[in-house]
């Protein structure tokens, strides 16, 4: 599939992972982007979601508009985050089969997993179990789609690609400490910390809990491999299929900042997941595709995205 002759709707495209999908898609030589914003289109109603195909008349959709956060405000919000997320891939499905469009590539989450699903995570075993309970709500309704993608290539002969990438992270995150997910939550507390020169900073949980990290550049390229090889909805792992527990991230982080005090834990926090890692054999076979950028590596360029942002709005 080439790009240069389509009209492309990025939903999400202004966000984290959509500025560098965006970025990728035209240097693939994409010159017709479309990325439909809040203020002009609510994608959870259906009339918004018209409204937005009949404006730009796409025949590719990738579908990467999420309410989501970290388990703070996924335990504040679980019916926000069901309605929004089920509205958005329901109308946004459904309209673009009305339509007759050639692909709809839909953006799942690590989050449809079960609670205990055997590590690696293998896509044959996402409706082994019932997610793990504080982010449920928002992995259930990404996870829906998948199967009403799969009853429309069925019925309606409809093509549509599934991905279900592990959690991102890299520049331009959302650092934002009453939303942002456990990378860059833990790269501003640890700033912060340094900065004010605080002797501890603390710690959700226990720290044994285990995750497993993807470069938004590494995401961005699996999601268009994906749309460029697939043309039904099979779910495709996106991640490098390495672990780390919290403890080790929270220390890795501390020196790649240089904050120098204790971690203190909280153990009144939930842990969350008990361990999260992909099996992405079905990535590499299908797609080609596999993770580039080292944790370590990725670590150290989110750390100096941020800093450098930090330094440039003070000045």
């Amino acid at each position: 599939m080439t790009w240069s002759d389509r009209n492309v709707v990025v939903t999400g495209g202004a966000g984290f992972l959509g500025r560098v999908v965006c970025a990728k898609l035209a240097e693939r030589g994409c010159t017709r982007i479309a990325v439909p914003r809040r203020a002009k289109y609510d994608l959870t109603t259906e009339a918004g979601v018209a409204k937005m195909y009949d404006d730009f008349q796409p025949e590719i959709v990738l579908h990467l508009a999420a309410e989501v956060g970290g388990i703070g405000i996924n335990r504040e919000k679980p019916g926000r985050f069901f309605y929004a997320n089920m509205a958005m891939g329901l109308h946004l499905v459904e309209q673009a089969r009305l339509r007759g469009i050639e692909k709809f590539v839909h953006v799942g989450t690590v989050c449809a997993y079960p609670k205990f699903s055997p590590v690696p995570f293998n896509e044959d075993d996402l409706w082994n179990g019932y997610p793990e309970e504080t982010n449920a709500p928002y992995g259930i309704a990404k996870k829906s789609i998948f199967v009403m993608l799969d009853a429309y290539k069925l019925q309606y002969g409809m093509k549509s690609v599934v991905v279900v990438p592990v959690n991102l992270y890299g520049p331009g995150d959302n650092f934002d400490p009453g939303s942002s997910h456990v990378v860059p939550a833990l790269i501003r507390k640890c700033v912060e910390a340094k900065e004010a020169r605080l002797p501890s900073i603390v710690g959700w949980g226990t720290g044994a809990a285990s995750r497993e990290f993807l470069y938004v550049d590494d995401a961005a390229d699996g999601i268009l491999a994906a749309a460029e090889r697939m043309d039904e909805p099979t779910p495709i792992n996106l991640g490098t299929g390495r672990e780390i527990r919290i403890k080790d991230l929270v220390e890795l982080i501390a020196r790649e900042t240089g904050f120098e005090g204790q971690i203190v834990w909280d153990g009144s926090k939930p842990d969350g997941q008990p361990r999260r890692c992909l099996d992405t054999a079905r990535a590499e076979q299908m797609l080609g595709w596999r993770a580039k950028i080292g944790f370590e590596d990725g670590v150290r360029r989110t750390v100096a995205w941020y800093e450098s942002h930090i330094a440039s709005r003070a000045a």
